[in-house]
């Protein structure tokens, strides 16, 4: 059978609630090992149809075989902004339910590795009547839609820089990630920069660079990427420059098995005089000025953690665009406070 007729029917039978759906899905699956990246691509669209109307249990099957594709060298665009509007809406439906039962029974919500049954629905009744079980089965059906999800999001930047109402789709992620943790993984690939310039400004030298970041998941990945980018220029921070191979790992090879241990070579304040905490995104940098500010401070203590980026399969950049003299940066030195630690 060709392959666009396999997703085609997976589809049709996802959209009707057809008891066929699970035994074409196997077919469906074992299909996918064997079918090119153009073959994907090209059955991308369908995809996302399912995916956008099916009822959650069953398109978040059909999300799972886009996240695969997806890793197997699909182009993730046609179906990019479908999957991001259907995980908000499922993430709420997820909620809804989440705020149901612990109204109704006061214990915390059954774990999503479990399964749909007629005593949750009954549960439900008095308070969600008609959409007791859609928000059930949105609530099992997360962790598919947050898997597929994570994976979009590292391997499409466009995706990630052209999502509409993002402020929206970051708020739900959060809430829903106090139930399930990877939804925590999806908010934070939601907030990564992309094509974003910071100012970086040197305390001690009282110099500065413009840099341009993209797919940083974290701030560690963004210390370690300034310390490679700036470390050995001339009129450059001091510090030590992590190793080539260090720095790759950063950026776009594969972390070893056992990676080495690294440490941060300054500690970063934004313009305020607050720590920017390795744990945190780029995205949590205040902006001044319409320029989120990244100051270098010699460092307080030791801060050591393994090479490597958060998101593997997302990989990064951070390119210099231009140095700035002490002399040109009087007015911004006026907006930067001393650090507060």
């Amino acid at each position: 059978m060709p392959f666009q007729q396999r997703v085609d029917d997976a589809v049709r039978a996802a959209l009707a609630e057809d008891r066929s759906f699970g035994d074409l899905l196997q077919p469906l699956m074992e299909a996918t090992r064997s079918a090119s990246p153009a073959e994907l691509t090209a059955a991308l669209p369908r995809l996302a149809e399912g995916i956008a109307e099916a009822p959650p249990n069953l398109g978040g099957w059909l999300a799972v075989i886009c996240g695969a594709w997806i890793e197997n060298g699909a182009d993730p665009a046609p179906v990019g902004p479908a999957l991001v509007r259907r995980i908000t809406e499922v993430t709420a439906a997820a909620l809804a339910f989440a705020n149901a039962w612990e109204e109704a029974t006061g214990q915390p919500p059954p774990d999503m590795e479990g399964r749909p049954s007629q005593q949750i629905v009954d549960t439900l009744v008095p308070a969600l009547e008609g959409d007791a079980v859609v928000v059930m089965l949105a609530w099992f059906a997360l962790p598919q839609y947050a898997l597929a999800g994570c994976t979009l999001l590292q391997t499409a930047p466009d995706v990630r820089a052209s999502t509409d109402d993002r402020d929206l789709h970051i708020r739900a992620a959060g809430r829903a990630a106090e139930y399930h943790g990877q939804m925590d993984h999806y908010q934070a690939l939601l907030r990564v920069l992309d094509g974003e310039r910071l100012l970086v400004l040197d305390r001690a030298s009282r110099r500065g660079w413009t840099v341009t970041i993209g797919g940083i998941g974290d701030n560690f990945q963004l210390h370690m990427l300034l310390g490679g980018a700036l470390i050995g220029r001339p009129g450059g921070p001091s510090g030590d420059r992590p190793a080539p191979e260090v720095l790759a790992t950063f950026l776009n090879a594969d972390a070893p098995p056992e990676p080495p241990t690294v440490s941060s070579p300054w500690n970063l304040v934004d313009a305020h005089g607050e720590w920017i905490w390795n744990e945190g995104v780029p995205a949590d940098i205040p902006v001044v000025n319409g320029t989120r500010v990244v100051v270098i401070d010699p460092p307080s203590y030791n801060r050591s953690f393994p090479a490597g980026r958060r998101f593997p399969m997302m990989p990064a950049t951070l390119r210099v665009d231009a140095e700035h003299q002490p002399e040109d940066l009087g007015t911004w030195w006026t907006h930067v406070k001393p650090a507060t630690r």
